[in-house]
């Protein structure tokens, strides 16, 4: 299992347009994906209604998991979403 931390960017954190974003990043890795705050449990990233849920808001270090091929690059990509500010773009 690929593994990888990222510290979230955007000033508005994994909230509204940055979470569906992601969300739709995910889905287009196409391997199932997790994703978890420090001491949380792994949560389905692919799920806006986890995310918003999460509360990760800019500065929280996330870990995200995946298995399957293309793991370690889906995982990549997903990092390089996260440490963007994706409110800075908008």
């Amino acid at each position: 299992m690929a593994e990888r931390q990222a510290t979230v960017a955007s000033s508005s954190g994994l909230h509204a347009r940055p979470a569906k974003l992601f969300v739709q990043a995910v889905q287009q890795t196409g391997v199932p994906v997790t994703i978890a705050v420090e001491g949380g449990p792994d949560l389905n990233a692919g799920s806006i209604l986890t995310l918003m849920g999460l509360g990760a808001t800019q500065g929280t270090v996330v870990t995200l998991k995946a298995e399957g091929e293309g793991a370690d690059a889906a995982l990549d990509t997903l990092v390089a979403f996260l440490e963007t500010d994706h409110d800075a773009e908008a």
